[in-house]
């Protein structure tokens, strides 16, 4: 076996050229940096090149502020950015602290400007709807004194931050932090009316809301209401919400289902029926007629194959204004399970589950620089993971974030500079190249 010596090269090398598209990105499709240029500052960096350092570390998969000191290759780092200067971790930290509340709404706006100008491709289901889906996840941050962590519905000391993403594409349109304690409901109206109207700026497709029993309210709704009368003119949105039953008797709904309810065998010793109900719900003096698709699940023989003393009763119900058939409602909402797949790349693949701050501001920031950062990522991957230059890989019809970042953030390049330009060199058997180039290319040119 040869051996290898080791030596260190004079020239400027890098190990994530893939954050030049990150900056083409904001500088060609939002107005992050003048946007908070424009915000007071006495002295000392400027507002633009603090956060703009922030979402680069982000792309790599790092949100603590220590890892600012990480840096391998200042000057590529700063110019693929349009930066001017790094801060050190403890202005980043600072800066993130005092100005949390003035950087949130302008971060927000170049996520949904980003999304609204680059006009990502998005399959419609059967129905020929785009899906809107919204969920709280829980992030898991016991052990610490950070404000805002409580005892979250699943037992978790944590946060509940409520997540809203557009398309089986998975891109992101809101995304609140709250307090593990908070409510499910609470506030989420306001968020699902500011999520549809980004939503219908990016697709003018139809628009299908799908929400779970924790969001079983008539608010809800009456936001997918007031939005088509909205607009009016044009594709409206449906939705499908999965009913509470709370306190409701299943043996009243049994055998309403032995009268009004198609029954099927799904295996021995156990059979579902399903049907459609219409009820009339009043809010604030409106008297609203709603269907609700209806579930009877009869159980006299466990999946192990154990007989049951006697039958074992379920319902489930979803609330929708869709004119299909039962079984496709319940198929539809059932897809909506892909969104948990987009709430683990949050947290895993970003590595945010564990916020970075003491302060509730702060760490709202964090997560508002993560939408941002995952919408560019998702974009990146859809267009430049999907294509026959792709690095080779089995075919799919999306590439997890963790996957873009070891694909085309993470690719080593040598860079060359000039008196009139500068290059990125890449290695002889580097398969990323020509999908860096190509991708570089189309957002140059927005």
């Amino acid at each position: 076996m040869r051996e290898f010596k080791f030596s260190q090269s004079t020239s400027e090398i890098t190990s994530q050229s893939g954050l030049a598209l990150i900056g083409q990105a904001l500088h060609r499709h939002t107005h992050l940096a003048q946007d908070l240029n424009q915000l007071p500052l006495r002295h000392g960096i400027q507002h633009a090149d603090v956060v703009g350092s922030y979402l680069g570390l982000l792309c790599v998969g790092k949100n603590d502020f220590e890892a600012i000191n990480t840096i391998d290759s200042e000057l590529f780092y700063t110019q693929s950015l349009g930066i001017k200067a790094l801060p050190s971790e403890a202005t980043l930290r600072q800066r993130m602290d005092r100005y949390a509340d003035e950087y949130l709404p302008v971060i927000d706006k170049a996520s949904d400007d980003f999304l609204k100008n680059i006009r990502p491709d998005l399959k419609p289901l059967d129905t020929g709807h785009v899906p809107v889906d919204a969920d709280v996840t829980i992030m898991n941050n016991a052990g610490s004194n950070k404000e805002g962590v409580s005892r979250a519905y699943s037992g978790v000391e944590g946060y509940a931050p409520m997540i809203m993403y557009l398309g089986n594409e998975g891109y992101c349109l809101e995304l609140e932090l709250r307090e593990g304690r908070q409510h499910v409901q609470r506030n989420t109206p306001a968020l699902l009316s500011r999520g549809l109207r980004t939503a219908r700026e990016i697709t003018q497709r139809p628009l299908l809301l799908r929400l779970d029993g924790g969001n079983d309210s008539l608010e809800n709704m009456d936001v997918v209401l007031s939005f088509n009368e909205e607009y009016a003119d044009s594709e409206g949105a449906d939705f499908i919400i999965k009913w509470n039953p709370r306190q409701e008797d299943k043996d009243f709904w049994l055998d309403y289902a032995e009268q009004h309810g198609h029954w099927t065998n799904c295996r021995k010793g156990k059979k579902i029926a399903r049907f459609s109900v219409t009820e009339k719900r009043q809010r604030q003096g409106y008297v609203y007629s709603i269907r609700r698709v209806m579930q009877v699940t009869v159980r006299e023989i466990d999946q192990d194959g154990q007989m049951l003393l006697s039958p074992e009763v379920s319902i489930a119900g979803w609330w929708t204004s869709l004119i299909l058939d039962d079984d496709e409602v319940i198929a539809l909402y059932r897809e909506r399970g892909l969104s948990e797949q987009f709430h683990s790349e949050f947290k895993t693949d970003l590595d945010i589950e564990r916020l970075p701050s003491g302060k509730f501001a702060t760490n709202a920031l964090v997560l508002g620089c993560s939408k941002l950062v995952y919408n560019l990522l998702r974009w990146i991957g859809q267009n430049g993971l999907l294509n026959s230059y792709s690095p080779r890989r089995q075919r799919a019809k999306r590439r997890r974030i963790k996957t873009v970042m070891q694909e085309l953030m993470f690719v080593a390049a040598k860079m060359i500079r000039s008196a009139r330009s500068s290059t990125l060199a890449f290695g002889r058997d580097c398969s990323s190249w020509q999908t860096l180039e190509t991708l570089y290319g189309k957002l140059a040119s927005g």
